[in-house]
C-alpha cells in the first residue's frame, strides 16, 4: 500500500457519491483511491439487504446521468429492488473499471490533519495508513444504525437483526413468528414482505407511517426504455437539477385553497394515482407550511387508507382522526400492500404509546400489559443516527485536535453542507446541512460532486495547498439553514430530520430544505467568487482569502 500513502485524494464510501467522484477525479488527473468498509459497491444499498428493500424514486432519475452508463443499461422495474441496484453498481464498476482503485473491506477508523504537511493522516481497521492531501467523506446519511435502549435486548434467544446490518446471505422468515420494531421506511418494507409468509407478525408502532402508494410497474418494457434514451433521458437529467427535490416533478406554485374543493380533489387524486412521492413533493406549495392546507392533504390521505383497512381498531392506530404530527413532517414512505397486511388474521399491531415495551425477554418482547409477545425473529427497524452520526463515528480531528463529534455536540456547523471550519481539505457531500434528506440521491451526488471536483481543480490550478471554511461563513450558513427549516413543520415531531430520534442528541436542523435550485445557486455563487467563504493557503505558505 506504499503507493497509496501520498494520494491527492482519498474517498471514503462507495455509494453513488463516492463512485461518481472517483470516476470524475480520475478523469481530471488526480491520484485518488477509495476505501469501502463493505465487500462491494453500493453504499447504503450494500449494507441494507433486508426483505422487501427497494428504492423510492423511479428508475429514470435514480441513476447516473453519464451516457456511457445509461445508454446500454435497462431496468426491469419502475422502482428497482435492492438486488437490481446492486447489479447496476456492478455494471457501473465494469464499465468504468472502478475496483482497481478501491480497497474493499477497509473501514476508516480515524483521521487527523497535519498543519505542517497540509495532509490528512488516515488510519483503517486493516492497519493501512494513508496521507491524502484531500479527504472526501462520502459516508451518506444513513450509515450509523440506531439500536433501541430496551432492558434485556441482549437476552433474546431468537434471531435478531437491525435492518441496516441484515446478513448478506439473508434470513429465512417463512412461517416464523416475526416481530418488527419500528414503522419507518425499512419497517414498512419488511412488514409488507413478511406479513404474507409469517406464521404470525407483530408490529410495534410508536408513530403511524403516512405511507403513500408506490404504483410500481414490472416488468418494464425494454423498447419503451430505448425510446426514452433517444430523447427523454437527457431532458430528465437536466430537469431533475431544476426541481425542489431533484425529481422529474416539482411542487406547483399554487396553494391548496387556490383551488375549488372539486379541483383540489381531482388534483390530489391524480397525484395519488400516479404514485411515488408526488403526493408530497409534487403537490401544492403550501402543504408543508400552512396548517389548513396540510390538514386537507392528511384528510385525503386518511380517506384513502381507511378504505383499505377493515378493522376499526386498526384504522384508529394506522390513520387516526387527529394526526400525531403534520403530514410530511416525517419522511413519507412508499408502499405496495402495507395496509392490506393489517387485514390478515395473523397480524397484530401494538401501539407503543398506549402499551410500551418494558423489557426484552429470552422469548420475546414484554409490554406494559404483562403480555410477552413470543418471537422467532426480531427485526429492529429502528433507523439511524443520521447525517452527523455517519461522520462522527470516525474519530476525525482537525487543526485544534478536537474530534468532529465533540465539536458538533455543542451545535452543528458546516459551510454549504460541504465543509467544516477547522477541518481543512475535507469535504462532506451528501451530509449534514446539505439538501440530503430532501433530495433524490443521485441528483445530489452529481451536483455536490461536481462542485467538489471543480474546487479541487481550482486549487490545483492556482497552487493552493489548503482550503478551510471560515467560521464567519459557517455561522451564516448554519443560520440560513435554521431559518429556512423553521418555516415548515419539521420541528413539530421527533424525527431523524432533526436528530430528535437519537437519545441525548442535540435537536437542530440537519438538512438544508430550501430546495435544490436555491442550494445550487448558493454553492455556485461561492465558487464564482473565488471560494469567498473559505481561507485559501498557497504553496509558499501565504494566507490568501480570495
Amino acid at each position: 500500500m506504499a503507493e497509496h500513502r501520498s494520494l491527492d485524494v482519498l474517498i471514503v464510501g462507495a455509494g453513488f457519491s463516492g463512485v461518481y467522484q472517483l470516476h470524475k477525479l480520475r478523469k481530471s488527473g488526480f491520484s485518488v483511491k477509495l476505501f469501502e468498509a463493505g465487500s462491494g459497491l453500493g453504499g447504503v444499498w450494500y449494507w441494507n439487504c433486508y426483505p422487501g428493500l427497494r428504492v423510492d424514486s423511479d428508475f429514470s432519475i435514480y441513476q447516473f446521468s453519464l451516457e456511457e452508463i445509461w445508454k446500454d443499461w435497462n431496468w426491469t422495474e419502475k422502482y428497482p429492488g435492492r438486488q437490481e441496484i446492486i447489479e447496476y453498481f456492478n455494471y457501473v464498476d465494469q464499465k468504468l473499471d472502478l475496483s482497481r482503485d478501491i480497497s474493499f473491506n477497509t473501514r476508516v477508523t480515524s483521521a487527523s490533519f497535519n498543519i505542517t504537511t497540509n495532509r490528512w493522516s488516515v488510519l483503517t481497521d486493516t492497519g493501512v495508513a494513508v496521507n491524502p492531501h484531500f479527504l472526501i467523506l462520502c459516508t451518506g446519511f444513513a450509515s450509523k444504525p440506531l439500536f433501541p435502549d430496551i432492558p434485556g435486548l441482549d437476552t433474546f434467544r431468537g434471531t435478531m437483526h437491525h435492518t441496516a446490518l441484515w446478513p448478506q446471505a439473508g434470513v429465512d422468515i417463512t412461517r416464523k413468528r416475526i416481530g418488527v420494531l419500528g414503522t419507518g421506511c425499512s419497517g414498512v418494507q419488511v412488514i409488507q414482505e413478511a406479513g404474507p409468509i409469517a406464521s404470525h407478525l407483530t408490529v410495534f408502532q410508536r408513530t403511524p407511517n403516512f405511507a403513500v402508494p408506490m404504483m410500481n410497474e414490472r416488468p418494464l418494457s425494454m423498447a419503451a426504455q430505448n425510446k426514452m434514451k433517444e430523447e427523454l433521458y437527457p431532458i430528465l437529467f437536466k430537469r431533475r437539477q431544476q426541481t425542489f427535490g431533484g425529481f422529474q416533478f416539482d411542487r406547483i406554485p399554487r396553494g391548496v385553497f387556490d383551488m375549488s374543493p372539486e379541483e383540489r380533489y381531482f388534483f390530489f387524486n391524480d397525484l395519488w394515482s400516479k404514485g411515488g412521492l408526488r403526493f408530497v413533493h409534487g403537490s401544492c406549495k403550501d402543504i408543508l407550511t400552512n396548517e389548513k392546507a396540510n390538514g386537507e392533504a392528511y384528510a385525503f390521505w386518511r380517506k384513502k387508507v381507511l378504505k383499505r383497512v377493515r378493522d376499526p381498531e386498526m384504522q384508529r392506530k394506522l390513520a387516526p382522526e387527529t394526526p400525531p404530527h403534520p403530514f410530511g413532517a416525517k419522511r413519507v414512505s412508499l408502499e405496495e400492500s402495507y395496509y392490506e397486511v393489517f387485514n390478515q388474521s395473523n397480524v397484530d399491531l401494538v401501539d407503543l404509546n398506549e402499551n410500551p415495551i418494558v423489557e426484552v425477554t429470552p422469548k420475546g418482547l414484554k409490554t406494559q400489559d404483562g403480555v410477552v409477545h413470543e418471537l422467532d425473529v426480531l427485526v429492529l427497524a429502528t433507523g439511524f443516527d443520521a447525517l452527523t452520526g455517519s461522520i462522527s463515528q470516525i474519530d476525525i480531528k482537525g487543526t485544534d485536535g478536537i474530534s468532529i463529534g465533540d465539536k458538533w455536540r455543542g451545535g452543528l456547523s458546516t459551510y454549504l453542507g460541504l465543509a467544516v471550519s477547522g477541518y481543512p481539505n475535507m469535504f462532506i457531500p451528501y451530509g449534514p446541512q446539505g439538501p440530503t434528506a430532501f433530495c433524490n440521491g443521485p441528483t445530489c451526488a452529481e451536483i455536490e460532486g461536481d462542485w467538489v471536483i471543480d474546487c479541487l481543480t481550482y486549487l490545483r490550478r492556482h497552487n493552493y495547498v489548503r482550503i478551510d471554511a471560515t467560521r464567519e461563513a459557517s455561522e451564516c450558513w448554519t443560520q440560513r439553514v435554521t431559518d429556512i427549516f423553521s418555516q415548515g413543520f419539521w420541528t413539530r415531531t421527533k424525527s431523524w430530520y432533526t436528530g430528535a430520534n437519537v437519545p441525548r442528541k442535540r435537536v437542530e436542523a440537519l438538512n438544508f430544505n430550501g430546495g435544490l435550485p436555491l442550494y445550487s445557486t448558493l454553492i455556485q455563487a461561492d465558487s464564482r467568487a473565488g471560494y469567498a467563504g473559505f481561507t485559501l493557503t498557497s504553496a509558499i505558505g501565504t494566507g490568501a482569502k480570495l
